[in-house]
């Protein structure tokens, strides 16, 4: 990861928090080539010591090389968008905001008790706040059973975690609140979200 000294997270809980708040990772491991795959990864234990888990569809290209001890790179990303230098009070060149966790980290197969435990972990973490949640153990048996065979679950355990925030730093304040005003304006969820990020990171709140 491309980390200037500015931008470089390395604080553990804000590692942890981050991977939490955006959890829809990109996979990324060495096949007959680089292959990558999009899931959602969630997190188990606390931000000193945490393994990371999901699963795959066995149909997934990626299924003959995921096998214990393989390592594999996941990448998690938030809230990123064009910041234009028309918005600063002087001439400057325009820039891209984004914050990043990279988790590289070591494959552990899960068994069937575990795949169904993370299963359930998965779809309440996602299923609670829904009017009417249908939850795991909610579904069909039958759907269940012909369900399971088709995927492969999965820890991943961290041996270096990285983060990077390019969240306007060490810019005047006044081009700062510029920026945020502007992204706020812009109706795009997304660049809502760089907004608060941007307040946050230089405590604009």
């Amino acid at each position: 990861m491309y980390q200037p000294k500015k931008y470089k997270k390395s604080n553990r809980e804000y590692l942890f928090n981050f991977i939490d708040k955006n959890p829809f990772a990109t996979l990324v491991l060495q096949g007959d080539r680089f292959l990558a795959t999009h899931i959602p990864v969630l997190l188990k234990g606390k931000p000193s010591a945490f393994s990371l888990y999901s699963h795959i569809a066995n149909s997934n290209e990626m299924l003959p090389f995921l096998k214990d001890g393989v390592e594999v790179l996941l990448i998690f990303q938030g809230a990123n968008g064009y910041v234009s230098s028309s918005w600063y009070e002087e001439k400057d060149i325009s820039t891209w905001d984004y914050s990043a966790v990279h988790v590289n980290a070591t494959i552990k197969l899960q068994n069937r008790t575990e795949l169904e435990e993370s299963l359930k972990k998965l779809v309440f973490r996602f299923e609670k706040e829904q009017e009417k949640p249908l939850f795991y153990d909610e579904l069909p048996e039958k759907m269940l059973e012909e369900h399971l065979p088709l995927i492969t679950g999965f820890w991943c355990e961290p041996f270096k975690v990285v983060g990077v925030a390019k969240l306007h730093q060490s810019y005047k304040k006044e081009d700062i609140a510029s920026t945020v005003n502007h992204l706020m304006q812009s109706g795009c969820p997304m660049s809502i979200e760089l907004a608060k990020d941007i307040e946050q990171e230089n405590d604009l709140q």
